[in-house]
C-alpha cells in the first residue's frame, strides 16, 4: 500500500515536471507538447518511472531518449524546484506513455471505424 506522502510527491513531481517540459518545449522542442502523464516513484525513493505523452511527433521514442540522455539537467531543475523538500532525489527513467494512442485505437473499434481483432 502506498504512503500518502509517496502519493504527494509524485503528484508534485508531475506538477513540476510538467513545467520543466514547458519550459523545454519552448527552446529545445518548437511546436511539440510534451506532457507528464504520470509519475511512480518506488518506496525507497531510489527511482521514479516518468511517463511523457508526446503531441505531435512522428518520433516520439526519439525524444524519450533524448530526455533518459539528459536525465541529469532535467533532475537538477527539479532539484531546484523542490527546493530541498528531499534529502535524496531519486533517479529519473522516461518513457513514453502511449495511452491516449490506444484509447482512440479502442475508440475506433467500437465505433466501427477500425479493423476489429476477432475475425
Amino acid at each position: 500500500m502506498e504512503s500518502n506522502r509517496l502519493k504527494r510527491l509524485e503528484g508534485q513531481f508531475q506538477k513540476d515536471l510538467a513545467e520543466i517540459f514547458r519550459e523545454m518545449a519552448q527552446s529545445q522542442f518548437r511546436g511539440l507538447l510534451l506532457s507528464a502523464t504520470r509519475v511512480n516513484i518506488t518506496s525507497d525513493v531510489g527511482l521514479a518511472r516518468c511517463y511523457v505523452s508526446v503531441f505531435p511527433a512522428k518520433d516520439k521514442q526519439e525524444i524519450v531518449s533524448w530526455l533518459n540522455d539528459n536525465e541529469s539537467l532535467i533532475k537538477n531543475t527539479l532539484v531546484q524546484k523542490l527546493k530541498g523538500a528531499l534529502r535524496k532525489m531519486p533517479e529519473l527513467r522516461f518513457f513514453l506513455d502511449d495511452s491516449i494512442e490506444q484509447e482512440e485505437a479502442i475508440n475506433n473499434i467500437l465505433k466501427g471505424g477500425g479493423e476489429s481483432p476477432i475475425k
